[in-house]
């Protein structure tokens, strides 16, 4: 860390926007491109400002005309997701209010009963819109590939490695965790 915080500066992680459509917006843009991801959404925020709300709420969603999120060209499967997030966040078996007093675990554990939604996005939600300042997402392959780079001269780093190296940087590993994603690409994704 003493390398790299000399070369990237200081790191202020804000949160963007609320839950739900921080969520949705994941969902919509997993295993796709930045590019795509971002068209993808502007689509779909397009059907939200087309129906009653110009927000993304999960009632909107619900409320969306069977085929509506086909016809913008989202697949079968992240139609499935956005559905299952919208009727968790309506059924409030999600406790947004309550999340400032739970622990990083206990919200992990709410959002990957959430179709869609796995631990490594759980983490990134908690990296970058609950800000937690202690998440390490070891099963991010960038985070293990800068480790490696940093720590390790390149040599493969289990995930064990990872956490142990991690501990170290208690209680800010999310902090540690974005300066070793700069140290791979200097630029943060907006």
């Amino acid at each position: 860390m003493k390398k790299l915080i000399p070369q990237f500066g200081e790191a202020r992680l804000q949160g963007r926007s609320d839950a739900f459509t921080t969520l949705a917006r994941s969902v919509i843009g997993q295993q796709i491109s930045v590019k795509t991801a971002q068209a993808a959404w502007e689509k779909f925020a397009g059907l939200m400002s087309a129906s009653s709300s110009a927000r993304v709420q999960p009632a909107a969603v619900l409320a969306l005309p069977e085929g509506a999120l086909k016809g913008i060209g989202l697949p079968a499967r992240k139609i499935e997701y956005l559905s299952d997030l919208a009727q968790h966040f309506e059924a409030g078996t999600v406790h947004v209010r309550q999340w400032t007093q739970m622990d990083d675990e206990a919200i992990i554990d709410e959002l990957v009963a959430i179709r869609g939604i796995g631990r490594w996005t759980a983490e990134m939600f908690l990296i970058f819109h609950l800000t937690r300042p202690n998440v390490l997402p070891l099963d991010d392959p960038r985070l293990l590939k800068g480790i490696s780079e940093n720590y390790f001269s390149g040599e493969p780093v289990s995930r064990a490695e990872a956490r142990e190296l991690g501990e170290a940087w208690a209680p800010y590993r999310s902090v540690a965790t974005w300066y070793i994603w700069r140290s791979l690409d200097p630029l943060p994704v907006e």
